[in-house]
């Protein structure tokens, strides 16, 4: 699998790839980015090759933070250190 560039007119429009920086896969966007040599150089696909949303570490950590609040209370530092544990 890999991509080259090619002439669309002796190869025909079904060896185009059409491409969409959405797709959860980076495969196709790590191809693209690599399609970059001197001979090629004029063609190099510039642009953004991929735009997937999902979230960051921050939002997964307050997220977790907070179930265990729900979940165990806000618990209590001063007790937690003055404890037998």
């Amino acid at each position: 699998g890999d991509l080259k560039v090619i002439d669309v007119t002796v190869e025909g429009t079904d060896a185009v790839l059409v491409h969409d920086a959405h797709t959860a896969s980076p495969t196709t966007a790590f191809a693209l980015s690599r399609l970059a040599d001197a001979d090629t150089l004029h063609r190099t696909p510039i642009g953004v090759l991929r735009d997937v949303r999902r979230p960051v570490y921050d939002t997964l950590m307050a997220e977790q933070l907070e179930k265990a609040v729900i979940q165990h209370g806000k618990g209590d530092l001063g007790a937690l250190l003055a404890g037998n544990d």
